[in-house]
Parts: C-alpha cells; sequence; structure tokens
C-alpha cells in the first residue's frame, strides 16, 4: 500500500512504497458499451462514488474524477509496481457490477456497461525535451 506525501508545490503529489517514491499520475477515460448514454446524474453520482470507495482495495488515488452520460474520466495515481491497465479493469469490473445490481434496468438496456477499450495517457509537469535535456546534462554538472 502506499501512502502520499504532501510537497511544497501543490500542483505536485508524491506518494512512497517500500522501496521508493514516484509520481506516476494517469489521465484516464473510458466508455459505456456502444457509448450509450445510460449514466443519469444518479447513476453517475453513484459511480464516482464506488470509484472513490476502492482507492485502498485495488492501491490507487484519484485525484480528480468526473462522469458524463456516456464516458468517465479519472486522474489517478498508481504506484509503478501495479499495472495501470489492470486498476482501470478491476475498477472497470467492480463498478459495472455494482451498478447492473443496483439499476436493474441497466441489464436490459446494454449487454455490459462498458467498452473493453480505455485511452490511458501519463501526466507530468514537465515536456520530454526538458526531461532528456535534463538527462543529457547530468555529466556536466
Amino acid at each position: 500500500m502506499s501512502k502520499s506525501i504532501e510537497l511544497k508545490t501543490p500542483e505536485h503529489r508524491y506518494s512512497s512504497f517500500k522501496h521508493g517514491v514516484y509520481a506516476c499520475e494517469y489521465h484516464v477515460i473510458w466508455c459505456t458499451k456502444y457509448r450509450r448514454d445510460v449514466l443519469s446524474p444518479d447513476i453517475q453520482d453513484r459511480l464516482k462514488a464506488l470509484i472513490l470507495q476502492q482507492q485502498e482495495v485495488y492501491d490507487y488515488v484519484v485525484r480528480a474524477v468526473e462522469t458524463m452520460p456516456n464516458h468517465v474520466h479519472v486522474l489517478m495515481s498508481v504506484p509503478p509496481t501495479v499495472s495501470v491497465t489492470s486498476v482501470i479493469g478491476k475498477i472497470k469490473g467492480f463498478t459495472s457490477k455494482t451498478i447492473r445490481e443496483e439499476y436493474p434496468a441497466m441489464q436490459k438496456r446494454l449487454p455490459t456497461l462498458w467498452t473493453r477499450s480505455k485511452f490511458v495517457a501519463s501526466t507530468g509537469g514537465v515536456t520530454l525535451d526538458v526531461l532528456k535535456a535534463y538527462i543529457e546534462n547530468q555529466k556536466g554538472q
């Protein structure tokens, strides 16, 4: 299990695990099956609560979450010891099962709640060019 460490700059949060410190932040998006507008405001609220509820269980930290009628955006921190895609798969599986149990009409509308696909982008405070220049200039220090 990781723990969050607050740093001086509010836009950067570092976490630690047994043998290191990390800042692995990801913007993740996934859609409803067939991109159907099935996430009512009530379901969206429940979905957000479920995503927040599972943070400790699946070892991730939500920085921000927003839902739309047909897709979900999550900004999350995931330790480098854990696969981002496995965390997303667990979240999607748990939320699909729970939402479909709590809202039986969903079972009639779609064969499954989510598509198999997802969008994942790592986030960072600097560009790749800045990091490359930093690394290349290390011997000159």
